[in-house]
């Protein structure tokens, strides 16, 4: 009798959990022609897209917010907790990248080790990691966008076309700014999307110059701006907690650490371009792991630094290392205008890459029969999905365009957190279940990694705020439904399971 493959495929009609076999996998791996995404990427590329994404809102952006409303100069143990969070995930992400090299990121990753209806689940919620990811960063470009347009060129846009018609905040909801239409945000993602459909290729250039750009000027930025560190803006450096959890003091903290892991999916990112890399098995593990290490360091200084400057309570703001940098006098006056120009560039490729991981997912969705087969086209010249990243990139811009950054922000966190505990606990599966499947890159000390990321990135979701859970509650209740309703019946080949030879 002929023995099973390691690896081989049993249908399991009546099973949701069905894992997709790794075999299978690799085939996919190796599929070219016309309707194969183009590798091009080297290791290089892979770490410039991770620096790309990583720094971009969380420097410019979200930073100035999370120390005015929970942890203020203590951001930086912030910083500290999110950054052990991503790196017990990363190498989670490395292991998977380097074996399983396909676009998709975590989805594909559960659809190996948890199950059909766990991967659609967090290939659903990638949506809010990704799509509002590029809405979010969007909305904070278009703040630095106005703000250097009006003080360096003496251009002064009208408001009604430069911020979101609605507002929220947890005591009121949602209400009505008077303002049109955020227009230069919308602008954005439409200049990216366009840039993405030509080519990755050309997309991973563009972003290449861009990062050498903001990682000159984040480091001009620390290395002047801490002559001019007010020791006094750092006392209290953990302000007492105002009496409710999440609102300064270690709780504070730990909601800040919540809050600003959105600043760290780009190692995310680097993942769904998996597909596109020249030396995946080599190359994806040192664009993750590269990336993350590079961003953490750079993340802590800064967020001293801006501390330092300013009062915490001012940084509430769309731009605040423009508020930290006034606040200095005149004496970093100078880097006011390299600073805007580096946000603005910044922030723009933060955009491109967030808008290059959603359709990838989508497109690993539609080619197993759980999206409809137009999300999976490839564009005969181009090489790319090119239907997904015109449907992200048309939806990101209608929610850049209304909504304000706050409520985009925590969506983006918790998805983000979400999918990263998936991955570490799939890497726990992986090894009980499959131990000894051919791995390029192995976490080291699996056994205390993997548990304590999925751990971390629990605990900081259970701590985001209430509202935030209750939309993303209903953001998976409506992905369910659609799954019940479309997928599960589409789903191709048959639903199956990895079973082990025997």
């Amino acid at each position: 009798m002929i023995p099973r493959p390691l690896w081989a495929a049993e249908v399991d009609s009546m099973s949701l959990f069905a894992t997709k076999s790794i075999d299978r996998l690799k085939q996919e791996v190796s599929d070219a022609g016309e309707h194969s995404l183009k590798r091009a990427l080297g290791a290089l590329n892979l770490t410039t897209l991770g620096i790309g994404a990583i720094i971009g809102a969380g420097i410019f952006v979200l930073t100035g917010s999370a120390a005015a409303q929970y942890a203020g100069p203590s951001i930086v143990f912030s910083f500290i907790l999110a950054g052990f969070g991503c790196l017990f995930a990363g190498l989670c992400y490395a292991e998977f990248a380097a074996m399983i090299p396909i676009a998709g990121s975590a989805y594909t990753y559960a659809y190996a080790t948890l199950g059909e209806v766990v991967a659609w689940t967090i290939g659903w919620d990638l949506i809010l990691e990704y799509l509002f990811g590029a809405s979010t960063v969007a909305v904070g470009w278009s703040g630095y966008f106005t703000e250097f347009l009006d003080k360096f060129l003496g251009i002064r846009l009208p408001a009604a076309f430069t911020s979101a018609p609605f507002a929220y905040d947890t005591v009121r909801g949602f209400s009505q700014t008077g303002a049109v239409l955020n227009v230069p945000a919308v602008l954005l993602i439409a200049m990216m999307t366009t840039l993405l459909v030509v080519g990755i290729k050309e997309s991973a250039s563009f972003n290449n110059v861009i990062v050498i750009v903001k990682v000159a000027i984040v480091l001009l930025v620390i290395a002047f701006g801490f002559a001019y560190v007010k020791p006094e803006n750092w006392h209290p450096f953990i302000p007492e907690n105002e009496g409710h959890f999440g609102k300064f003091g270690w709780s504070g903290i730990v909601r800040g650490a919540g809050v600003i892991f959105f600043a760290y999916i780009g190692f995310d990112a680097v993942s769904t371009a998996a597909q596109e890399a020249k030396n995946p098995q080599k190359d994806m593990p040192i664009g993750i792991l590269g990336s993350l290490a590079i961003c953490t360091v750079l993340y802590i200084l800064m967020s001293l630094v801006m501390t330092g400057l300013v009062p915490f309570g001012q940084l509430n703001v769309p731009n605040p290392v423009q508020v930290a940098l006034a606040a200095a006098g005149p004496g970093l006056a100078w880097l006011n205008f390299f600073t805007s120009l580096g946000a603005i560039a910044g922030l723009a490729s933060v955009v491109l890459v967030m808008l290059m991981g959603q359709p990838r997912v989508f497109f690993s969705m539609s080619r197993d029969g759980l999206l409809p087969p137009g999300f999976s086209k490839v564009h005969p010249r181009f090489r790319t999905p090119y239907v997904t990243t015109i449907a992200t990139g048309t939806i990101a811009a209608v929610f850049a365009g209304l909504f304000p950054i706050g409520i985009l922000g925590e969506l983006v966190s918790i998805g983000t957190l979400l999918a990263f505990v998936i991955v570490c606990s799939g890497i726990i599966v992986l090894r009980l279940r499959y131990p000894d499947v051919h791995r390029p890159f192995r976490v080291p000390f699996a056994w205390v990694t993997a548990p304590l990321g999925a751990l971390i990135c629990g605990a900081m979701m259970v701590w985001l705020p209430g509202d935030t859970w209750a939309r993303l509650i209903a953001w998976t209740v409506i992905g369910l439904v659609i799954y019940f309703g479309y997928s599960a019946s589409h789903v191709r080949p048959p639903r199956f399971t990895i079973a082990r030879q025997t």
